[in-house]
């Protein structure tokens, strides 16, 4: 296949920078990043982010079945060459994020694998879309910043907690920006995310809520946030932390799950 920056200029292809258009070109790291996910044979895919078909055709050659969503229709022209030849994949014009549940299992069925590289905005609400709602992939492998997906940072913890609701995540793999055509100015981390009923049993619409409030003031004391969320006194939230045995100065990002999940349980009581 012709070099991908050939292909784009050739077509007249013209980057849309508020869909955040980043292109990997390198064939090693695109197997390695499907390598990675667990793609194989058996596997129907369902790929969020077409672009300019590279990581597409890289999945397409190890799985059964490819089905790619992508918002931007002037990529067309540039997917029928990088595609050209693959009987085992189908681009739909279509944003997943605005897709019900009944249409996108009528497209997709329901049994599949996420594979993302998309825009670092809109990871969060792509994640959480297949973990919330009614369809849920057996995995989901996306790239995140690397700044993002390091435990010591302040956009770690609520989006972390909340994944751990539904599976394990965890970083399988590092791409350097120069990677990327054009090149974004930071670096990325591949996360997969095995999804299975890790907490059968528990309300995760409430957890969620929860998780939310911990960490929507960072600076405050959970305590604080719990009140300010919660139809709940002060000295009513103060006993339900001590009943825990939680520090009433305790913040969010010091809990973990399991205390989130007992604090959900006794404010919905």
């Amino acid at each position: 296949m012709r070099k991908i920056k050939d292909i784009l200029i050739d077509n007249g292809f013209r980057f849309n920078h508020n869909l955040g258009q980043n292109f990997i070109t390198d064939k090693n790291l695109l197997d390695k990043i499907v390598e990675l996910s667990g793609v194989d044979e058996n596997d129907v895919v369902v790929e969020i982010g077409t672009g300019a078909g590279t990581l597409t055709r890289a999945i397409a050659e190890k799985a059964k079945k490819v089905y790619s969503f992508e918002v931007d229709r002037a990529l067309k022209p540039v997917l029928d060459e990088t595609l050209s030849g693959l009987d085992n994949v189908e681009v739909i014009f279509k944003d997943v994020l605005k897709m019900k549940d009944k249409e996108l299992i009528e497209i997709v069925g329901e049994n599949f694998k996420v594979v993302a590289n998309i825009p670092y905005y809109i990871t969060t609400a792509l994640v959480m879309r297949f973990l919330e709602e009614g369809v849920h992939p057996s995995a989901i492998t996306v790239m995140v910043q690397k700044e993002v997906a390091q435990p010591a940072t302040e956009d770690y913890g609520a989006i972390t907690m909340a994944i751990s609701l539904y599976g394990d995540a965890k970083i399988v793999g590092q791409v350097d920006k120069s990677m990327f055509y054009p090149v974004p100015k930071v670096d990325s981390s591949i996360v997969r995310i095995d999804v299975y009923d890790k907490y059968a049993g528990v309300d995760k619409k409430k957890v969620n809520k929860t998780i939310k409030c911990a960490f929507m003031m960072r600076r405050k004391m959970l305590l604080n946030n719990l009140t300010a969320v919660y139809p709940v006194q002060k000295d009513e939230a103060a006993k339900i932390l001590e009943s825990l045995n939680i520090d009433l100065k305790a913040r969010g990002e010091t809990l973990t799950l399991d205390q989130i999940i007992e604090i959900s349980d006794l404010l919905s009581k």
